[in-house]
């Protein structure tokens, strides 16, 4: 036998309430505690469900949130973590798309969210421009972009300081004595890596130390092989350098398999800076330096800006906040004279 779903009447009847109370209570409004108190009783004895696409018709708000990343890894899957869990003590959920680092896909991602009528957007682009988003997003909805402003539009954007940090990390190898140092960036068409390589060049132009441009070498952020190939690239050189700094986690992955595979002593014949992932840090012998990203404040500081747009607060928009990372230095660097 089929059981008839419980409606909005069933409650009413059940607690002696008015079904305008109650319907401002599953829309999200404020009701009294006691009325608060009968209404979920209610829901819980006759198992009542909500239809959030009824209500989303209703109220114009469906209390999902689309989040559209690059790639499911390490740095991207802990800010959505972050984000998630701020958003679902206020009764928000995710959808979370990724683009697969591919530029149609990127856009047919968007687009899709879009139609899912989501109350706002959180976007990590790598091709998007203003002109794309335009086409796609007609709604007055909050957009939060975050690792990468987005190019020619305007929205909110959570960053890391990647520029400084990378700097304090070529600093740190230069005041350690080395002046042979390689980089491994990532694609030169991304805002991050674009900004950690200019933090390495700032630092040798500081310092007064020439480039040497066999020492930088540009992977792919999402793969481990690129950071593989990229670092037995410079362990060929015929002058190697004597330290690298790692710009990006599974990058740095793929690095230390070179570094091992060539059975090259770190830090005795290589110093090393990796990004990322402290548990790598620990398991790694000897422990290795990194730059760590803030990527639980980063999930955090998305959500609680969101929150703030979605209750119509406007004020400082557009906000462009940009986070702290850090440089923790370990055992894989060595003085040198």
């Amino acid at each position: 036998m089929v059981k008839i779903p419980a409606t909005i009447k069933d409650i009413a009847k059940y607690t002696g309430l008015s079904i305008a109370t109650i319907s401002k209570y599953l829309n999200g409004g404020n009701v009294l505690e006691k009325n608060r108190i009968l209404i979920e009783e209610a829901i819980k004895a006759l198992d009542f469900e909500v239809n959030e696409i009824a209500r989303g018709l209703r109220t114009n708000k469906t209390m999902t949130i689309g989040v559209l990343i690059p790639v499911f890894e390490v740095f991207f899957n802990t800010i959505v973590s972050s984000l998630e869990n701020v958003l679902l003590e206020t009764g928000y959920s995710i959808v979370v798309c990724d683009y697969r680092d591919d530029e149609k896909l990127e856009k047919e991602r968007l687009d899709f969210l879009y139609k899912k009528r989501v109350d706002a957007l959180v976007v990590v682009p790598t091709y998007l421009k203003g002109s794309d988003i335009k086409k796609i997003i007609k709604r007055d909805i909050p957009i939060v972009a975050v690792d990468r402003p987005i190019d020619d539009f305007e929205c909110d954007t959570i960053l890391v300081n990647n520029f400084e940090v990378s700097y304090q990390a070529v600093e740190k190898l230069i005041l350690m004595g080395h002046k042979k140092i390689g980089i491994i960036c990532g694609p030169q068409n991304i805002y991050t890596a674009q900004e950690r390589l200019n933090g390495y060049v700032q630092a040798h132009t500081d310092f007064n130390i020439p480039l040497n441009e066999e020492y930088i070498k540009f992977g792919e952020f999402h793969n481990m092989e690129s950071g593989y190939k990229k670092m037995i690239e410079l362990l060929e050189i015929q002058n190697p350098p004597s330290a690298v700094f790692v710009t990006n986690y599974e990058m740095t992955l793929g690095a230390i398999i070179a570094i091992n595979e060539k059975d090259i002593k770190v830090p005795d014949e290589l110093s090393v800076i990796g990004f990322d992932n402290l548990e790598m840090a620990r398991i790694v012998k000897p422990s290795l330096s990194l730059v760590v990203q803030p990527m639980e404040e980063i999930g955090e500081s998305v959500a609680r800006l969101l929150l703030k747009r979605l209750k119509g607060d406007k004020s400082d928009f557009p906000l462009q906040k940009k986070l702290s990372a850090q440089v923790l230095i370990k055992n894989s660097i060595k003085r040198v004279d």
